[in-house]
């Protein structure tokens, strides 16, 4: 019997408009990259008379400068902290929930489940002032948590989408030969669920790092300490009254995204098979 996909042949005509695609997609994506990183080597001058070659004179000190000094290290840990604590929040929160969606039938469920996704229409930044007057009241303001747990709530609907099509899509024979077997819900979730759903626990994860470790708006208005900032706010450290040292805030940029780069190179086969088996089934 001939493999299907050997005998599948793409045109001439096919493979370079895929080629083509692909290549400008890329382009897309690296040249802002390559751009950033290669300013953060320029010195103010060339950076404007030159912003996308090479740079005249290479400035190292632009770099090393930002790397042993205290306060990059400062942000980075902040924004490590926080970012870590929405990870292991949201993953606990929304695997739990959609756990109950996926499995236990109760009154309302459908109704609840669309409730939390219609977090996905609304964008933190458009309910910042009741979020401000809530945390506030809790007395959170200027703590680590008055940024993370808005973060965790903002996040709940697409992990817990991704979470409950994951968790349907188990074999359901196995579901039943755990019942038979007396094991419970809560068994089953921590013992079997969660072991075979490393590829969406991995997507949810990076999903939800990657939010937390861009964020600005809540930082921004959630914390007053600068010692507590995470990179976001540090840009504004090389902003003054009369003018911003770019070739800076671009060497900067470049330094606290790689981090997420790396998780995101690490984990990535982990991420395209938690999306497209938790995309299969609704």
């Amino acid at each position: 019997m001939t493999d299907m996909s050997s005998s599948i042949r793409m045109s001439t005509s096919t493979r370079v408009y895929l080629y083509a695609s692909l290549s400008l997609i890329a382009a897309i994506v690296l040249v802002p990259l390559l751009t950033t990183a290669l300013g953060g080597f320029k010195t103010l001058g060339d950076l404007r008379t030159n912003p996308f070659g090479l740079p005249t004179e290479w400035q190292w000190a632009n770099y090393t400068d930002i790397l042993f000094g205290e306060r990059y290290w400062l942000q980075i840990g902040n924004s490590l902290v926080i970012a870590s604590l929405t990870v292991l929040l949201t993953l606990i929160v929304s695997s739990m929930a959609a756990f109950a969606f996926a499995h236990v039938r109760f009154f309302g469920s459908s109704f609840l489940l669309n409730y939390f996704l219609l977090g996905l229409m609304f964008p933190a930044a458009t309910a910042i002032l009741p979020l401000f007057i809530r945390i506030r009241d809790l007395g959170l303001l200027d703590t680590y948590w008055g940024v993370v747990l808005p973060q965790v709530a903002f996040g709940l609907g697409m992990s817990i989408l991704l979470f409950r099509n994951y968790f349907r899509n188990l074999p359901e024979e196995l579901f039943q030969a755990a019942f038979v077997d007396g094991c419970g819900y809560l068994r089953f979730f921590w013992h079997i669920s969660l072991p075979l759903s490393r590829p969406i626990v991995a997507t949810v994860s990076i999903i939800s790092f990657v939010g937390s470790w861009n964020s600005y708006i809540l930082p921004l208005i959630m914390l007053n300490s600068e010692s507590k900032y995470p990179w976001p706010l540090g840009i504004m450290v090389y902003r003054g009254e009369y003018g911003t040292e770019w070739q800076l805030v671009l060497a900067f940029i470049t330094l606290t995204i790689l981090p997420t780069i790396i998780v995101f190179f690490v984990a990535q086969r982990h991420i395209i098979a938690g999306l497209t088996a938790g995309a299969v089934k609704s």
